[in-house]
Formats: structure tokens, C-alpha cells, sequence
């Protein structure tokens, strides 16, 4: 696959599945501190629901560097996420890094340490957890720690990032679906790599 190292991994019920917030589950408004603003993504409440149904744990793993630039407070942040869970439902885990690019943190996507958080919340290994997001940086979050990544593009997600995504789902409702069938093609997830043997999946 144009010389990238993805591993096929057999097709099994997850572990959990671990959504990006901004643009996948709501949509995205840049560094929104403001409740009243949260409003869910086309299929997302439906979504959510059908994983539930299921008894498949769910989670939210995002980025919020607004808290390190100062746009927004942490207690706005809460504020919002207290909102998603009331138009989605209460999520099982919450894993969120509030630095920025320039902190050289281990958790802010596309580094794998918020996939690594929730599946240790979960109490399930990352490797049995699927990513679902809509930038190259929640795949790579999925990939750097072994876990299956779902692509949901929208109109800001970049055609090199479709075309580098492991899987690619028309909208949450058809990444649900893949999710709960397993119909389609072979799972491209990642092998271990040097961020996941680094960091060690106990040691959050």
C-alpha cells in the first residue's frame, strides 16, 4: 500500500470504538468554548446509539489546543463536552490533550497516547478498538497504536488524507455498520510501532 506498513488484522468485534469530537461527532467550530454553539454531526446521534445498542463501549478521543492558546478555559471545555453528552449520550471515556503542536506531548493526535488512555479506561488493548475521525491526524493517532482507523471525510478533510486512510466510510452511519458487520474488505490497522512500545499501554 504505496510502501506504508499496515498490518491485516482479523475482522472481530471491537473492544470499543473511540470517536474524534470536532468534525466527526459535532461539528466543528475552532476553538468553540461556547455550549450553545455544539451541534452533532449529520447520522451521529444514530450512530452513537446503534454502537450503545450493541454494548460496544464508546469514547471520545480530541485534541483541544485552544486550553494551551488561551482561547478558551478549561471549565468552557467542560462546558461543551457536557453538552455533546447531552444531545449524544453519555460516553463511557473521555481522553483529551489540551497542548499545542509545540509542547511535545505524547497524547495530541496524531500521536497514539489518547487511543492508548481510553482503551486503558476501557479496560480493553488499543489493538481491539476502532478510531473513527475525519482528518489524517485521528488515523495515524489509530495506526501509531495499533488500533483500526475509519476515515469519515468531510469538506475539509484533504484528498492525500482519503487516499492514505486505511478505510474510508461514506458517514458515521456507514462506519457504524462496518463497525457491527464486519461485511467489508480486510481491516488495514497498523503493526506495533515505536510510539506504542514507548509508551506502553499500562502506563495510563
Amino acid at each position: 500500500m504505496d510502501g506504508r506498513r499496515w498490518q491485516v488484522f482479523e475482522k472481530r468485534r471491537p473492544g470499543a470504538v473511540l470517536f474524534d469530537r470536532d468534525g466527526t461527532l459535532i461539528r466543528d467550530v475552532p476553538y468553540n468554548g461556547d455550549p450553545a454553539k455544539v451541534e452533532p454531526m449529520p447520522g451521529a446521534v444514530e450512530a452513537v446509539s446503534r454502537l450503545r445498542r450493541a454494548d460496544v463501549p464508546v469514547a471520545v478521543v480530541t485534541n483541544q489546543s485552544g486550553v494551551a492558546k488561551g482561547l478558551l478555559t478549561p471549565d468552557e471545555m467542560d462546558q461543551v463536552n457536557a453538552r455533546v453528552e447531552e444531545l449524544l449520550g453519555p460516553f463511557d471515556a473521555w481522553a483529551i490533550c489540551v497542548h499545542d503542536d509545540t509542547d511535545g506531548c505524547t497524547c495530541r493526535k496524531p500521536a497514539p497516547g489518547l487511543v492508548i488512555r481510553a482503551a486503558a479506561v476501557l479496560d480493553v488493548s488499543p489493538r481491539e478498538c476502532v478510531v473513527v475521525g475525519d482528518i489524517g491526524r485521528d488515523m495515524e493517532a489509530a495506526r501509531a497504536a495499533g488500533a483500526r482507523g475509519i476515515l469519515v471525510p468531510t469538506e475539509v478533510t484533504r484528498e492525500e488524507e482519503i487516499r492514505d486512510a486505511p478505510e474510508v466510510a461514506g458517514n458515521l452511519l456507514d462506519a457504524v455498520d462496518r463497525v457491527l458487520s464486519d461485511l467489508d474488505g480486510p481491516v488495514a490497522a497498523a503493526g506495533a510501532s515505536t510510539w506504542a512500545r514507548a509508551l506502553g499501554w499500562s502506563r495510563w
